[in-house]
């Protein structure tokens, strides 16, 4: 029965095999490793990614799609809101269920995270998945164009913003592939483009909610000077260290803002 795309959930599905083909030669997938696809859909990316890998664990809301799904005997289907998926326990079981020797405790495997994220929800999603940034060893994520252009941002650009130092901070980021609306089913008015994220080794050690509020601080005027928004917040923390607010939000490198957050977390100790 053929599937009709749904609203609600921003289903556009991927079909043009050449895209499909560059994208999982950039994900580069190989035998057994843990690898996690949110949102499969009709499966364009899925089908060749299982080839490669063996097994693969999808996450799919849709409760038809999963039905399909679990007729594919190398998946592993979750139904499930992707906003409510633990993925450190999700990367605790898949280390458990690929086995080891008895009596034998197997490191974590790291998880592998792709997808064609939803339009509608694509930011919480990164959002959510920054809390378990340890348990992952990389993401490829389609993804509407604009928003991967945030991403990847560099200061003293009009894209930089939350989006860019949040998962700066946290990723180095590749733009990969522009997809141009034709590719998928039906076409969205938008381009869309995959970005690969890779954790930082040794990023600096902050609250990611003291980080967050200091960025929604500075860019929530953006073509305002920070004295008038960050320069105001800091005064309020009796913050007297040095931090240079005569600038806009997007003049500030992700590094300055690191440093700040750093600075105010030793203050609250």
């Amino acid at each position: 029965m053929k599937h009709i795309p749904r609203k609600r959930f921003g289903q556009h599905f991927l079909s043009d095999v050449g895209i499909v083909d560059a994208i999982v030669n950039a994900i580069a997938p190989r035998p057994g490793q843990a690898m996690v696809e949110i949102g499969p859909g009709l499966a364009a990316l899925t089908q060749p990614l299982v080839e490669r890998l063996g097994h693969l664990t999808v996450i799919e809301l849709d409760r038809d799609l999963a039905a399909r799904l679990r007729l594919h005997a190398q998946l592993t289907v979750i139904e499930s809101d992707v906003l409510k998926v633990d993925f450190a326990d999700l990367a605790r079981s898949m280390t458990t269920a690929n086995g080891a020797g008895a009596g034998s405790e197997p490191a974590t495997k790291k998880l592998r995270v792709v997808g064609n994220l939803p339009y509608n929800i694509s930011t919480p999603i990164l959002f959510h998945l920054l809390n378990y940034v340890d348990a992952i060893e990389d993401q490829h994520f389609m993804l509407q164009k604009e928003v991967v252009d945030r991403m990847v941002a560099r200061p003293a650009t009009s894209d930089y913003g939350r989006l860019s130092v949040m998962l700066q901070w946290r990723y180095a980021m590749e733009y990969v592939l522009l997809v141009p609306p034709q590719s998928f089913k039906p076409p969205p008015r938008v381009n869309s483009a995959v970005v690969r994220m890779v954790p930082l080794t040794s990023p600096a050690v902050l609250e990611v909610s003291l980080l967050s509020e200091i960025v929604h601080v500075a860019f929530s005027q953006r073509r305002k000077l920070m004295r008038h928004t960050l320069g105001r917040w800091l005064q309020e923390k009796d913050y007297a260290g040095e931090f240079d607010v005569q600038r806009r939000a997007e003049e500030v490198p992700v590094a300055e803002y690191l440093v700040l957050a750093e600075a105010i977390m030793k203050m609250s100790r």
